[in-house]
């Protein structure tokens, strides 16, 4: 009883039979072409995606890189007018005699008459670090 005998059937040959075989075959091959055209589809679909995130990845860590790099500027620019602003007061400060008679006997040791200039050493920075830890005992 394992072994099944296969019978023995004709087929009938009439035109309906071989429209509904020619349906069947057309059937099949428009299956096949709409699972071809699907796994086309997906795979462009897919491509497509790939390509745009990987181009949303790039563009955004470049404008990371650009964001750090203006932060960065912006902090630059404000030194520079921060060292603008004191050179301004030194230009104005450069047009006084005075503070130039001053700076002259500072730096050039150059005196006024009847006057002496003591030049001081000046404390290192361990002279200063000890001074500070003796105010703090």
């Amino acid at each position: 009883m394992s072994v099944s005998k296969k019978k023995n059937v004709a087929k009938m040959e009439t035109s309906y039979v071989r429209q509904q075989e020619a349906a069947e075959i057309s059937a099949g091959r428009r299956k096949k072409l709409l699972f071809r055209r699907l796994a086309a589809f997906f795979t462009m679909a897919a491509a497509i995606s790939v390509f745009m995130i990987s181009t949303l990845v790039s563009q955004s860590a470049a404008l990371e890189s650009k964001v750090e790099e203006k932060n960065r500027l912006d902090k630059e620019l404000a030194e520079l007018k921060k060292k603008e602003v004191i050179l301004e007061e030194e230009i104005v400060k450069l047009n006084d005699d005075e503070y130039i008679a001053k700076l002259a006997r500072k730096d050039y040791f150059l005196s006024d008459n009847n006057e002496i200039i003591f030049s001081l050493p000046e404390e290192t920075e361990n002279e200063k670090k000890k001074d500070k830890e003796k105010s703090a005992d």
